[in-house]
């Protein structure tokens, strides 16, 4: 199912925050989990998703962090990868955004479920 570009952009915030809630994440990784979580029903692309990032951390909402790639051989690796992570800002934000999803979302289906 394709899920329409204007949901997407809807919900892109909170996502994002609900994810770097639970860890620091570097953006394709961010696309490759919300990818797999949604069995594929909102497959983000990298384009989608990091005009939203610097947004958020232009905010303050977001913290970007350059870290070590990890290495696969074990040797040290020379490319770095940004980090992002919630900031204290960005968890009220992820909080007010939670509550307003439920209403939200609490309300389209009351309207759509009724006969």
């Amino acid at each position: 199912m394709n899920v329409s570009k204007e949901l997407v952009r809807g919900s892109l915030v909170p996502i994002v925050l609900k994810l770097l809630d639970e860890r620091p994440m570097y953006g394709y990784e961010i696309v490759k989990l919300v990818n797999a979580r949604t069995n594929g029903v909102l497959e983000w692309k990298e384009g989608t998703l990091y005009p939203t990032l610097h947004k958020l951390e232009a905010d303050g909402l977001l913290k970007g962090e350059w870290r070590d790639a990890p290495s696969i051989s074990g040797e040290e690796s020379a490319r770095q990868r940004k980090y992002y992570l919630i900031t204290r800002s960005g968890r009220a934000e992820l909080k007010e955004r939670t509550g307003e999803w439920a209403a939200f979302s609490n309300a389209v289906g009351l309207l759509l479920n009724h006969p």
